[in-house]
């Protein structure tokens, strides 16, 4: 099986309009589906990420940073994955609940380089 990251964007307010009971729905079929990646041996990780933080960027002696996010859509969380292919990877992000629960979800499905070609180095895991 290969490793991909998915890479969960929405609008940074995409669920302020939840009552808490639609938010607890939404938690709960996230639940759903990340007991069906582990049922299904997809599932590596997978984390929320806090809505602040901040954006660095520069070289050595010239750091600049700012507010991480200067646009409405945020990195909302990720799910590390195995699947067999890309097409896999873009079936599994399919189901998420993003999609079911708001209409500005968008899902980067990316394959993560285990290895270096040019220099036979291999990153780390874990």
């Amino acid at each position: 099986m290969k490793e991909f990251m998915l890479l969960i964007r929405n609008d940074a307010d995409s669920k302020s309009s939840f009552s808490p009971e639609r938010n607890e729905e939404f938690l709960n079929a996230c639940k759903v589906y990340i007991e069906e990646l582990i049922k299904n041996g997809n599932l590596v990780s997978a984390q929320p990420l806090v809505r602040e933080g901040k954006m660095i960027s520069g070289s050595k002696g010239a750091w600049k940073d700012g507010p991480y996010n200067e646009s409405k859509e945020v990195i909302a969380g990720y799910y590390h994955i195995l699947a067999n292919n890309l097409d896999e990877a873009i079936e599994i992000a399919k189901g998420n609940p993003e999609f079911a629960y708001t209409e500005t979800a968008r899902i980067e499905v990316r394959p993560i380089k285990m290895r270096e070609e040019s220099t036979s180095f291999v990153y780390p895991k874990g």
